[in-house]
């Protein structure tokens, strides 16, 4: 609880005072997550920092906060442990540590860090151990013992074989002729080692992590009287080759480098700049279909699109993934890189084979499987990802295949897959040509759709565009997935199987024998034109059956009274197009009568003034019909407001009535008054 006030006062301070921050320069995100672990250790003790163990690992990590709720890394589980922050040291008998570590030259720092074994190495040098003992200052980035013991016999032979040579300048690698802190190490720096000035690569991470050559840092910052000492979890060695370097000589690359040369990405690769590379190796190109493989690498775009979705903006080290991570290549695509123990993994794949081969412009990272982005991909391939398999299957019964694979500019409407959960239609003309009237002659973006835009399909039809709050729908199907952009063709996944209009309301409603009472009752108000012209109207439509449940005397009153009837009438007609998948929870849709429907959408059932509507999204060219099975009556003619409005009437006769009484004290004077409140209860 003390430790929580704590955390909150420190937030609080800073939101109260944010120029409190600028009281000194800011932290570098290491040096933000160790002051969380210090934080979270400060129960035990001063300098006391809570860490993150791997369990089954000797893998520690200071914790930042939620790592420190999750209590995982990579995935797999931790325990807390409490050390000494790095800097101080325990003194008998008192609680944390209290005591700073006291200052040494750099050869003994080594020791107390934990890199006896650097030590031992450096004693074997002639040169060297006096330098780290003697004057000056100096960086030393020491692989701690575990680092050593894990380097691969034959290279720890070489080192130590000519220790003169190669171990002094394996060493001399990992130093820097003057003193560097961690907040002095930027991300995509370099440092100059004191090995024939060759650059060392510095990344720090914002969850903390600094890497050196792609070797994480353990401790840092221990201060030496002539320099600091950082541990580093590997050993690190010179880096020459630059990443188009390292594709040349590999022969697991023979295809990737192909590939880099006939799209041009070779200068890139080879200048300057920090870039991971996901290494596509030659089984990963065997892995895909031929006529896929051919047909990329054989289109110069669409090949620069492939590499580059294998491309990440900045260099990405093994050691800095503790958690997924969203990070963009030069397609422009998310990848999502995350870790399940020691693997990599890509959008949730472990296909990473080989990792942290580091070059002088960025990393790479080995891959046995391809990222081929929806850029390079022809219709067929982006439907076979989505839940659309169905209808794709209809489009090649249908003989529209090569529109899905060519090179058209097309947009593909496909209906979902729970469309078809009742069967599917037999392919004949009649489904040839709504299947064509769900391709449109143009490769689009939803984005850039807009309300009232018109689109021209392979079947010649026009669709429109509807735009409302929740959706997006192209008559009466509505997009019910982000859209995918492939080479020449969008796949719009669809909510429904699209319905082009079939001419006017007007010619709707006489093409179909449930509504010849409408028709009728239509043409006797004069709304004809109205509902033939050219407009925007969502009609909800009276079966006959609705007006043969009216009681005799009120249907005739009403289709004799021309006047009347027309008013009805227009409050069945709103004044724009809705659809069912434009509606959301409840829609007040003004209607030419001048009053509002309410229209609702509740399981998958459209109801308008509560009432529940038969059928759905009829298409015409000039607006949508609903079909219901009432008639509606609007607000002035329902029975609750013709009651509420009478007992007003009462109400206001009775209260003249009883000031007339009061003021004659006659009750007979009353009687005609009580005569005009009868004459009014008959009306």
């Amino acid at each position: 609880m003390a430790l929580f006030v704590q955390l909150l006062a420190l937030a609080l301070a800073l939101a109260l005072d944010p120029a409190a921050t600028l009281a000194g320069p800011a932290k570098s995100p290491y040096q933000l997550v160790l002051q969380h672990s210090r934080l979270r250790g400060r129960q035990h003790g001063p300098n006391v920092c809570a860490v993150q163990k791997v369990i089954g690992t000797n893998k520690k990590y200071f914790t930042n906060c939620k790592q420190w709720y999750q209590r995982k890394i990579c995935g797999k589980s931790t325990v807390i442990s409490y050390e000494c922050c790095p800097g101080y040291e325990k003194v008998p008998g008192e609680k944390g540590c209290p005591a700073a570590l006291p200052l040494s030259n750099l050869y003994e720092t080594l020791g107390v860090v934990g890199s006896t074994t650097t030590q031992l190495y450096t004693d074997r040098t002639e040169k060297l151990r006096p330098e780290m003992e003697g004057p000056g200052s100096f960086t030393i980035f020491a692989p701690s013992n575990e680092a050593w013991a894990s380097l691969p016999a034959e290279v720890l032979d070489s080192l130590v074989s000519n220790v003169n040579i190669e171990l002094l300048n394996a060493l001399r690698y990992h130093m820097v002729g003057r003193r560097v802190l961690t907040d002095e190490l930027k991300h995509g720096m370099t440092l100059t080692s004191m090995y024939q000035n060759s650059d060392i690569q510095i990344h720090h991470y914002p969850n903390g992590i600094v890497t050196v050559n792609c070797a994480r840092l353990l401790k840092a910052d221990h201060h030496a009287t002539n320099g600091v000492v950082h541990l580093i979890d590997k050993v690190i060695s010179t880096v020459t080759n630059n990443i188009q370097q390292i594709i040349e000589i590999e022969d697991t690359f023979e295809t990737l480098r192909a590939a880099v040369a006939a799209s041009g990405l070779n200068t890139m690769l080879e200048g300057n700049g920090q870039y991971t590379l996901l290494a596509p190796t030659n089984e990963a190109f065997e892995k895909i279909p031929s006529e896929t493989l051919n047909r990329i690498l054989g289109d110069p775009e669409a090949l620069r699109d492939l590499l580059n979705n294998h491309i990440l903006k900045s260099a990405m080290c093994a050691e800095a993934i503790v958690a997924g991570l969203s990070l963009e290549t030069l397609e422009g695509t998310t990848l999502e890189v995350g870790c399940s123990g020691d693997m990599l993994t890509i959008n949730g794949k472990a296909i990473i084979s080989n990792k942290d081969i580091l070059a002088t412009n960025g990393v790479i990272h080995y891959i046995d499987e391809l990222l081929i982005p929806d850029s390079a991909k022809t219709l067929f391939e982006l439907a076979a990802e989505s839940d659309v398999s169905t209808a794709i299957d209809l489009f090649r019964q249908a003989g529209l295949g090569t529109h899905l694979s060519g090179s058209e500019r097309l947009t593909l409407l496909a209906p979902l897959n729970s469309v078809f959960k009742d069967g599917t239609p037999p392919i004949d003309a009649h489904t040839r040509n709504l299947l064509r009237n769900h391709i449109i002659k143009d490769q689009l973006a939803s984005k850039y759709l807009y309300h009232g835009q018109t689109l021209e399909t392979l079947g010649g039809k026009k669709l429109r565009v509807f735009v409302y709050r929740n959706s997006l729908c192209i008559e009466n199907s509505c997009i019910a997935a982000h859209d995918k952009r492939g080479r020449y063709g969008t796949l719009f996944t669809m909510d429904r199987l699209l319905t082009p209009p079939m001419g006017t309301v007007m010619d709707v409603l006489k093409g179909d024998n449930r509504f010849s009472m409408l028709v009728a009752a239509i043409q006797s108000a004069g709304l004809t034109e109205t509902l033939n012209r050219e407009g925007v109207y969502t009609v909800f439509a009276p079966t006959n059956e609705a007006f043969r449940a009216l009681p005799p005397r009120e249907r005739s009153r009403l289709l004799g009274d021309a006047k009347e009837l027309a008013n009805i009438l227009k409050y069945h007609v709103g004044d724009e197009i809705l659809v069912s998948g434009g509606i959301g929870a409840l829609v007040r849709l003004k209607s030419l009568q001048g009053d509002k429907l309410e229209v609702s959408l509740k399981n998958n059932v459209v109801s308008v003034n509560k009432e529940p509507v038969a059928e759905p999204d009829i298409m015409a060219t000039n607006g949508v019909v609903h079909v219901i099975t009432n008639v509606l009556q609007p607000p002035a003619n329902r029975p609750q407001e013709r009651g509420d409005e009478l007992a007003d009437s009462a109400l206001e006769i009775f209260k003249q009535a009883s000031a007339f009484s009061r003021a004659s004290q006659r009750s007979v004077r009353l009687a005609p008054v009580y005569q005009r409140l009868l004459e009014r209860m008959k009306h």
